[in-house]
């Protein structure tokens, strides 16, 4: 086993991407609490993020929603239950119905979590960390490599907030998540909010993070508040954003520049005014970033 932080020998050729990051601009993870208010108040918000489990049934009130909207944003599915890292059988039936619904809603892309969520048909309902090592860099590239063939589009996939380490880990989770992306040529979701959860609890530079990370495989970016208790942080995504994320955020935007961006609030609901004007402190950070001032320095 390499010592954490040896970049490891790399197995299987590279994936090339084939396609430009494309640019939605600055978006929010949509909400039942929210939907009259996006539908009727058409507020400044370029994009929307929904979550995949809760529109895959045809018909019905919620699918009625997301359609109206797709009129007006531009759409974005974010899964939960992939569980593209477990050693179950990938579950095609999940696979097919997010297909029908990709083809119905048509999202800007699809996403899910770098994890597994269960053992032996048994869904734990929670995001679940991998061993960073490179048997299970393999096992994760023939799973991704399978699910984008099926949905005919690569998938983006997000880093968790992590809390333990596998004593089997062999590299840190950035070099997973490049060796994951270069091999498979799946895109990443990157969560600047797990990044400094995670960086707080295991005692990480997440500057690191951040340059070890593909470019331009990055695609889209996930904002969120956190729940400090002093000696450790968990990612609660009920508080408003903090100054560590933001500052992290800017220092990401400027390694990689323009990157699609959203903030994700599940708890502890503040009116849509509240979330707006966030959003709207996003795309200060993020002009702040790319400056000329600031990228020549």
């Amino acid at each position: 086993m390499l010592p954490p932080g040896t970049v490891p020998a790399v197995r299987g050729a590279r994936v090339e991407a084939r396609a430009p990051r494309p640019w939605l601009g600055f978006g929010l993870g949509l909400r039942t609490e929210y939907f009259d208010d996006v539908l009727q108040g058409a507020p400044a918000i370029d994009w929307l993020e929904v979550n995949t489990e809760n529109f895959m049934v045809a018909g019905g009130k919620p699918r009625a929603y997301l359609t109206a909207m797709r009129e007006n944003y531009p759409i974005v599915l974010h899964g939960v239950s992939m569980s593209i890292g477990s050693v179950d059988p990938l579950d095609w039936r999940y696979l097919a119905a997010l297909k029908r619904l990709a083809q119905e809603i048509e999202p800007a892309w699809i996403s899910d979590h770098l994890c597994w969520t269960g053992v032996d048909g048994v869904n734990s309902h929670d995001l679940l960390p991998l061993p960073y090592c490179i048997e299970a860099v393999d096992h994760v590239v023939a799973r991704v490599q399978q699910v984008q063939d099926f949905l005919g589009r690569e998938i983006l996939l997000e880093n968790l907030s992590a809390y333990v380490q596998f004593s089997q880990s062999s590299m840190p989770e950035w070099e997973f998540l490049r060796e994951v992306a270069l091999r498979s040529g799946c895109r990443l979701l990157l969560d600047v909010n797990n990044i400094v959860v995670s960086a707080r609890n295991q005692g990480f530079d997440p500057s690191n993070y951040l340059r070890g990370l593909p470019a331009d495989h990055v695609w889209q970016i996930h904002l969120a508040g956190h729940t400090d208790y002093g000696s450790y942080a968990i990612d609660t995504h009920d508080h408003a954003i903090g100054a560590a994320v933001w500052a992290l955020y800017e220092e990401a935007i400027g390694l990689l520049g323009p990157v699609s961006t959203m903030i994700e609030r599940d708890d502890h609901l503040p009116p849509l005014r509240e979330l707006i004007a966030e959003l709207e402190l996003a795309r200060i950070a993020h002009s702040r970033a790319l400056a000329p001032a600031r990228l020549m320095a």
